[in-house]
């Protein structure tokens, strides 16, 4: 295998417009969390957030792998106006599912019926989930369009657009932390829908030229039918929903726990100071999928590369959480108080692995798509979820820990399974 025709150099100028794009979205947590903590009723607004994001994550399961779908089956005209058809049957989809969980007495069902949420916290969640609503179908729209770009070569737009999602959160957010009487959790909930919103509508418009091209590459044996993208796609997408539901799922775990309140105000926190790094991981699936080469002959290349990226990721995550950088961030970036950032330094230690298994676990997934065994990849998040719950379960219920604490073991031990997994079959 001749590695040399795919240079380090091509695969960084490919990937950093997406690394770039992954690490702004990655800011949007780290900032909501600081304008909520720095609003009045500070844990119970921190918990509302993370329990209505972690809704939010769920319902946007069916969607998130539509930038995969367009990069591997979209060829010419009639390929892409079908995925488009299956695009916009995804978004209503999760609309659908969004609007039926918030029938008051199913919701009820859920937060204080089935977590053992308060009253009070309750309606914070319902009402910030409810602001959620174009979250998904948003994420739906932009992701189809942005495998579009991707395909084309033209990863530079797709941080343009992100760029114009950033903005717009931040300017909604600071206004609304400013003249309106919104608890902290709306906000957030209000701040990212308007971002993603922006970001939607932005990359239409940059993957203009694009669309254009596709839609005039007209050949009869380019159709695909409903089934054929269903049977490709649904193997990704319960990828994406077993692997977002282990957030509600650990929720009903933490709010009975050891520390429960505390331990639902920091998850965010801590989960978006993590998803800074995993993010890396995160934007390098779509580089996998591009770059691996007919027959895989860029595969030892790109393992390479891999391995060598995780590393650098998990040491910068090392110099924050092992060191007193952890106080400035949790205190002075994320305006935690002293009583929760002290909190938060154990568990976010025990995560140091994670960012490594998440860029690796990029790699295989891409992997496992070039391959067409999607299939596998599903096997691979049932097996990693089931593994954090059977964790959760001992730590919480048997071994009595923090509720924070028993997150992190079990977060770990069910991504070395999912990865190890994915090593065996690849």
């Amino acid at each position: 295998m001749n590695n040399s025709t795919l240079p380090t150099k091509k695969i960084l100028l490919f990937w950093y417009p997406l690394l770039l794009t992954w690490l702004m979205m990655a800011i949007e947590g780290p900032f909501i969390a600081a304008i909520i903590a720095r609003l009045p009723d500070e844990k119970m607004q921190l918990a509302a957030f993370g329990v209505s994001f972690s809704f939010a994550l769920v319902i946007e399961a069916p969607v998130i792998m539509l930038m995969s779908a367009t990069i591997a089956l979209a060829k010419k005209r009639g390929s892409f106006l079908s995925l488009r058809r299956f695009t916009h049957g995804m978004n209503a989809t999760v609309v659908l599912i969004n609007l039926i969980i918030l029938i008051p007495p199913i919701f009820e069902g859920i937060t204080m019926g089935l977590i053992g949420l308060n009253q009070e916290l309750s309606d914070h969640v319902y009402l910030t989930t409810a602001l959620l609503i174009p979250w998904s179908p948003a994420i739906g729209y932009r992701r189809f369009y942005q495998g579009l770009l991707i395909k084309y070569h033209q990863t530079r737009k797709v941080t343009f657009g992100t760029i114009f999602r950033l903005a717009t959160m931040a300017l909604t957010s600071t206004l609304l932390a400013k003249y309106s009487h919104l608890p902290g959790s709306a906000i957030g909930g209000a701040a990212l829908s308007c971002g993603v919103l922006a970001e939607a509508f932005a990359t239409r418009l940059l993957a203009r030229v694009p669309r254009a091209d596709i839609l005039s590459l007209d050949d009869e044996d380019d159709s695909i039918n409903m089934a054929t993208i269903w049977a490709f796609y649904y193997p990704l997408a319960l990828t994406s929903l077993i692997g977002l539901s282990v957030r509600p799922a650990m929720v009903f775990f933490l709010g009975q726990s050891k520390m429960a309140i505390e331990t639902l105000a920091v998850l965010p926190v801590i989960n978006a100071l993590l998803f800074i790094f995993s993010a890396i991981g995160l934007s390098f699936q779509e580089v996998g999928v591009a770059l691996m080469g007919e027959g895989l002959k860029y595969r030892k290349k790109l393992h390479r590369f891999t391995c060598q990226i995780a590393s650098i990721v998990c040491l910068l995550y090392g110099l924050i959480v092992l060191t007193p950088l952890s106080g400035f961030w949790f205190e002075t970036v994320s305006g935690l108080s002293d009583e929760l950032s002290r909190f938060s330094n154990l568990p976010a230690q025990l995560l140091l692995v994670m960012p490594w298994l998440s860029v690796y676990l990029s790699f295989q997934r891409a992997l496992m798509v070039n391959l067409k065994t999607t299939r596998f990849v599903s096997h691979a998040s049932a097996i990693e979820v089931l593994g954090i719950l059977i964790s959760l379960t001992i730590c919480v219920f048997g071994l009595d820990l923090i509720g924070a604490i028993g997150a992190s073991i079990a977060m770990v031990i069910g991504r070395v399974a999912a990865v190890t997994y994915l090593r065996m079959r690849s």
